[in-house]
């Protein structure tokens, strides 16, 4: 369709401020934003939707206005919602750059365009097909007449017969019908897409678990697809997915047509929802510069009083703090980790958070859970400060919010998938702290965290404040040459010898140690008799020339043990 069918639709009320002669400019897809630079998500040819949220001052626009013109979009349409008319400067530089430029009236919401250019792009429908669209407006209106995907996908289930639900990268549920799907079904798709996105193969993606066939559909953004540009690791962790109970591999193209629509509408609530996140990354970014330019306690109070009825309404402006450190690295390639480990922990943090459900951003428990989220990053970290209610002094730090690796226990599968064999996730969390004054302690505290988390193998490996406080803090930073050799000088001869006559000195060793050296624990542990034990022990000091009855060597062997 051309822009200039658009703009003699009164339906859309668009008002044109520029570009008059750019009218017969083909459009080819919409896209919502708010960020300066969506380069990343443009492909060429959309018409692109925006608040304007993303303009702080005048010098803004002329940049903005350069990225678009530089992907190729067919026109800018802009809102007044928020700022009442459009400013001057926008006008200006979507003049000097040659960029269409259309008001929206406060009136329109942006859901309403989107479904029109959706619909022209994807031609005509038949039938049940076609009724579904027609209702597309109203279901993405926001507010008590709209309902969001949950409304969609209630459509899809009574028009078409169709069940599905949307999915996070890490597998938590944001929308669908109920009941819904098994937590273990859901990380088991979401890694199933992620590993196929990674692979680079078009969706939808199939899937059969049991006897259900899935068909996997990516929601990347209102345009659809990306750029051919577009490195897929900036955005595979954090791409939603829209699950379909149902076997697409022999469904006419008007049918595949109308789920694509379906995920583009989805992109524009999920739009919304990144908008929303705005102020509280910005205050989490506040907090977070104050303290690491070692700031007066008073001066981050304050700010953490404006951010505790944000993040955590009805708790109160003395919560305690949770620190949470998150990076993504990947092999090779320029990718920018910072953006990506943001909106994972996001995504992490959504279902961690006490009180929350599985019901996520978008469902009938409402927006607030992700609103206590306030994720920033900085280099190519992602720092969450997570505010939780207060505790006792008695309670531990299990009870402090939640452990380092039950974070990532639900969603490693997925992750791993998603991270495939060049990209890792390292998680660290610090203690709850319950003043401006212990932040800072935090901050350092998860980031120490995070690289004892990093000394681990595997793919994704988090670790808490617990562990800081245990020799497992120092072994992981030992060089690799200097454990190597350490623990061949101790137990390569006990390895030697247990290969030889099948004498089992290394376990004996390992439940001496765990039995304190207690002679009547450690046979009773090993169904053996004293005399045996003490045989054995006798062998191994005798070819290790150590004392185990020396506290010093005890720990050595202990310490080799660990490494080994």
């Amino acid at each position: 369709m051309r822009l200039r069918a658009l703009l003699n639709t009164d339906a859309l009320g668009l008002r044109l401020l520029g570009g008059e002669d750019e009218l017969d400019r083909t459009v080819r897809g919409v896209m919502t934003t708010d960020l300066k630079d969506p380069s990343r998500y443009l492909s060429g040819g959309e018409l692109v939707l925006t608040g304007l949220a993303w303009r702080h001052d005048a010098a803004d626009s002329e940049p903005f206005v350069r990225i678009l013109t530089s992907a190729g979009v067919a026109a800018l349409a802009a809102g007044e919602a928020e700022l009442g008319d459009v400013p001057d400067d926008l006008v200006v530089a979507c003049a000097r750059h040659r960029l269409p430029l259309f008001a929206v009236h406060e009136s329109v919401a942006f859901a309403t365009i989107t479904e029109h250019v959706v619909r022209q792009v994807s031609g005509e429908r038949a039938g049940d097909l076609a009724a579904v669209v027609d209702r597309h407006r109203r279901m993405m209106t926001p507010g008590p007449a709209g309902g969001g995907p949950d409304v969609v996908l209630d459509l899809l289930h009574s028009d078409l017969d169709l069940r599905a639900w949307v999915l996070s990268p890490t597998g938590l549920t944001i929308a669908g019908p109920t009941p819904g799907l098994a937590a273990d079904v859901c990380a088991r798709l979401a890694a199933e897409h992620l590993a196929a996105t990674r692979t680079g193969r078009r969706g939808p993606h199939r899937v059969t678990l049991g006897a259900t066939t899935y068909s996997l559909f990516p929601i990347r953004g209102s345009s659809g697809s990306g750029g051919a540009s577009r490195d897929v690791r900036e955005t595979v962790l954090s791409d939603w997915l829209l699950a379909v109970e149902a076997d697409a591999g022999d469904w006419a193209e008007e049918r595949l047509d109308l789920l694509h629509g379906v995920t583009q509408l989805i992109a524009v609530e999920r739009d919304r929802r990144d908008a929303a996140r705005t102020v509280r990354r910005r205050l989490a970014q506040e907090v977070l510069e104050l303290v690491q330019a070692g700031a007066a306690p008073a001066e981050i109070a304050a700010r953490l009083r404006v951010a505790a009825p944000v993040l955590l309404p009805g708790l109160g402006s003395a919560p305690h703090w949770q620190v949470v450190v998150a990076r993504v690295e990947w092999d090779g390639g320029e990718v920018e980790s910072g953006p990506v480990a943001q909106a994972l922990l996001e995504e992490i943090l959504v279902d961690a958070l006490p009180g929350s459900s599985n019901k996520g951003y978008l469902g009938s428990t409402g927006p607030e859970h992700s609103d206590r989220i306030a994720v920033a990053h900085t280099g190519d970290e992602a720092i969450a400060l997570v505010p939780l209610p207060s505790v006792s002094s008695e309670q531990d730090g299990s009870e402090q919010g939640v452990l380092a690796d039950a974070l990532l226990q639900a969603v490693r599968d997925p992750l791993s998938a998603g991270l495939a064999d060049d990209g890792r996730l390292t998680l660290g969390v610090s203690a709850a702290v319950h003043s401006a004054e212990g932040l800072r302690g935090a901050l350092e505290e998860a980031r120490h965290a995070r690289r004892v988390a990093a000394a681990r193998p595997g793919r994704v490996c988090a670790a808490g404040h617990q562990e800081l406080a245990s020799h497992v803090l120092l072994l992981p930073f030992v060089p690799d040459d200097v454990r190597r050799a350490f623990t061949a000088r101790l137990l390569d001869p006990l390895r030697d010898y247990d290969r030889r006559h099948r004498a089992e000195l290394i376990p004996t060793l390992e439940a001496f140690l765990e039995c304190d050296g207690s002679w009547t624990r450690c046979a009773t542990r090993l169904h053996l008799h004293v005399n045996t034990l003490r045989y054995r022990v006798g062998r191994i000091e005798q070819l290790t020339s150590r004392d185990l009855s020396r506290l010093e060597d005890k720990l050595d062997f202990f310490l080799a043990l660990r490494m080994s």
